[in-house]
């Protein structure tokens, strides 16, 4: 019988899955060891083109990605060992790691199931190699950032053991799925992974369930692993964040089950947390947004002082209103115009956007006559406002403008075409010093991991992820195949991480030359279509909703006779509106 039966899944990390196969090849002898590969349908060719490299590796290749558990399910009936030993691709094993976990688990017979020390690329520790389960005070703490602000705390940090010496050896509740070593019986009585899992959360399920068959789960210091962690996701189209909370609320449900204020608190923790990293992503904007409120506020509090001798010259009664309806209806206006939003803001957009303002707001002074005191005040309030954008505005564009000339714009090329090649050489010849070029994508499945001696990052099916992960500043489209919708899709998510996009489709040397200089900053790039901005989504959104309510309140006489169960119709009216 073989010591330990290794299962990696993989999908589309084959450069990492190479080098992890090596890295089992060069472990120390004294452990009988068999791997399986399990390939999630991945676009690189990985089986084909690692398969005759380890002609001793089981290969199973599926059809569909069924994500990581069921993906070691399919391999654990394949298992010959005594040890099965859960492992990511994106893992480099160190010489001693597989004797030493087994010899631990030979030694240690009241063991279920055990982990190793993990490592960032950079050395660092990983903080989930082992975990406390997600319970409701845990979870509270770690979604509410109790255990960053208090990470000694055993109270606090219960969940990442944020407390706990990361070089001792101790019992924890949970391990990460890219190492896990288990009892081959044990994992097989308990069924493997929860297919209900489809990545996330099935580690902290299945070590859940072991624990509760009266294991004990142990966290080992004495060897360690490089993990290069996310690297599976990057190369997918799923968005991991809401995936990996997707996976928490399924165990929450399934061990917690009477918990109903835990699943609201996690709700409401996730949401918290999605509004701050959209705060901290547009916190520049924001930040220029608050400055034009108070701008527009100061304005309007001189130009009364100046009109009226005092600040607050204004009957009593137009206070608090018009401090508020002001400043928001400007703010409002320029949102419309795309600042903030859409657009870096910019003098331009912010002065037609104080027009706008300013014929709102006449407007308004003329229907509600009580709040028409002075529109010699609201001119120099709209002139103040103006002068102080555009001072704020034409300093942010000058630091820009010197930041750009001192960094060297990351691009990133799509497209395998001998104009990417040809236009990556006058790149080269020409902008050397000002760009670095990031890496080139693919527009369908490729052969080999480089292209003009730059590494492809995936395919355009990726795209989001592939700019977010390269931090692209400039995208360059080379490939005339690529459809309309899939061009459109590129220009959505390059806009959406401000990132230019060019397109160069054709190669010429006008062309390379318009596109050299748009890079560079002296040049045009393409546009975000107008159907995708903000504003006109927003638009169609409302649209939506106003059609949507005219429709149901129009139908509720209906609704209510063709049906004896007219609260359980309401409620499914008002989740389809929802």
């Amino acid at each position: 019988m073989t010591d330990l039966s290794v299962i990696i899944v993989n999908y589309n990390v084959k450069d990492y899955l190479l080098n992890c196969l090596r890295s089992l090849e060069q472990r120390d002898d004294g452990v009988s060891v068999e791997v399986i590969v399990v390939d999630n349908h991945s676009a690189d060719n990985s089986v084909e083109e690692l398969e005759p490299l380890f002609p001793a590796v089981r290969w199973i290749a599926l059809q569909d990605n069924l994500g990581f558990g069921r993906g070691n399910n399919e391999a654990i009936r394949y298992c010959n060992g005594r040890y099965i030993l859960f492992l990511n691709p994106d893992t480099i094993v160190a010489h001693d790691t597989l004797n030493t976990m087994v010899r631990f688990m030979d030694a240690n017979a009241d063991v279920g199931m055990a982990g190793c020390k993990l490592l960032n690329a950079d050395g660092t520790f990983q903080l989930a190699c082992r975990r406390g389960f997600p319970t409701p005070w845990a979870s509270f703490c770690k979604l509410f950032g109790l255990q960053a602000a208090f990470p000694k705390s055993p109270l606090f940090a219960k969940y990442n053991l944020t407390y706990k010496n990361v070089d001792e050896t101790y019992a924890v509740d949970a391990l990460i799925g890219a190492f896990m070593i288990g009892r081959t019986d044990v994992v097989r009585n308990l069924g493997g992974f929860d297919p209900a899992f489809f990545m996330y959360g099935e580690d902290l399920d299945l070590c859940y369930r072991v624990q509760q068959a009266g294991w004990k789960i142990m966290y080992v210091h004495s060897t360690s692993v490089v993990h290069f962690k996310g690297e599976s996701t990057k190369r997918s189209s799923m968005n991991e964040v809401r995936v990996f909370y997707d996976a928490m609320e399924i165990f929450a449900r399934k061990h917690f089950p009477n918990s109903r204020s835990f699943l609201v608190l996690m709700r409401a923790g996730i949401a918290l947390r999605s509004f701050v990293e959209q705060i901290i992503r547009k916190r520049v904007e924001i930040a220029i947004a608050l400055a034009d409120m108070v701008f527009v506020l100061g304005s309007l509090l001189l130009a009364t002082a100046i009109r009226f001798d005092s600040p607050f010259g204004f009957p009593d009664y137009a206070y608090p209103t018009v401090l508020i309806v002001v400043p928001l209806v400007a703010l409002l206006s320029l949102i419309v115009m795309g600042e903030y939003v859409e657009y870096r803001p910019t003098v331009r957009r912010s002065l037609v956007g104080l027009l706008v303002a300013f014929l709102v707001l006449s407007s308004l002074m003329q229907f509600f006559k009580e709040f028409n005191f002075s529109r010699g005040v609201l001119l120099m309030t709209i002139g103040s406002a103006a002068i102080f954008y555009s001072l704020l505005r034409g300093t942010l564009a000058i630091r820009d403008i010197q930041r750009r000339r001192r960094r060297r714009r990351r691009v990133l090329l799509v497209g395998l075409t001998e104009g990417t090649a040809s236009l990556i050489s006058a790149m080269m010849m020409t902008e050397p010093g000002n760009t670095t070029i990031v890496g080139v994508v693919a527009t369908e499945p490729a052969v080999g991991d480089d292209f003009a001696g730059f590494p492809i990052l995936g395919s355009t099916q990726y795209i989001d992820k592939i700019i977010l992960a390269s931090n692209a500043q400039e995208i360059i489209v080379t490939d005339a195949k690529l459809s309309k919708s899939e061009t459109i899709r590129l220009m959505k998510a390059g806009a959406t991480a401000r990132a230019r996009v060019h397109i160069a489709e054709e190669y010429d040397t006008l062309v390379t030359s318009r596109i050299i200089a748009a890079v560079a900053g002296t040049g045009t790039s393409v546009q975000l279509t107008p159907l995708l901005r903000f504003r006109n989504r927003s638009a169609k959104r409302i649209t939506d909703v106003v059609i949507s309510l005219l429709v149901l309140l129009s139908n509720l006489p209906l609704l209510t006779l063709s049906t004896k169960k007219t609260l359980d119709r309401m409620r499914s009216w008002a989740a389809v509106l929802r």
